[in-house]
């Protein structure tokens, strides 16, 4: 028997659209990195690195994924000379993420062509509608971040 009401059917057909997108935002970003060795998740690593060294469990937390996870991508990104493990002057088992030269040339390479990628595809939208869903995505992300965490007495 489904007990969804109409705005919890309609919700659930929005996650099921982001999942189809998720994957295919996935795929682009793909093809969109493949000329310079890395991967959509490579590719978000050193997005963050870029801005600074940090350390693996901060880049997750940003990104909202696993510290596992992020330490494999992080691992592969340092075995192909795109970032550097350094220490960490505040925590000594978890060093920090610094990207490197090369690091640097395949971001840029990517962010370009991300660009062409985005006027291209943003085209094909108005400005007001892609503002709105952006608006909503967010507010989706946020309403689910502060329901997060089950309650002590909550059953999952």
């Amino acid at each position: 028997m489904n007990n969804l009401t109409p705005n919890g059917e309609t919700f659930t057909e929005l996650v099921l659209a982001i999942f189809r997108v998720n994957g295919l935002l996935l795929e682009a970003g793909d093809r969109i990195t493949q000329p310079v060795g890395l991967t959509s998740a490579r590719w978000q690593v050193l997005g963050v690195v870029e801005h600074g060294p940090a350390p693996v469990a901060h880049v997750a937390r940003i990104m909202g994924l696993s510290r596992q996870s992020v330490q494999q991508t992080a691992d592969t990104l340092e075995r192909d000379g795109h970032i550097m493990y350094h220490e960490n002057p505040h925590h000594r088992r978890s060093k920090l993420m610094e990207i490197s030269q090369r690091g640097r040339e395949a971001l840029a390479y990517v962010e370009q062509r991300h660009a062409d990628w985005a006027n291209e595809a943003g085209r094909s939208y108005t400005l007001e509608n892609l503002q709105e869903a952006a608006r909503l995505l967010l507010q989706v992300a946020d309403r689910l971040e502060q329901n997060a965490a089950p309650s002590q007495n909550e059953e999952i």
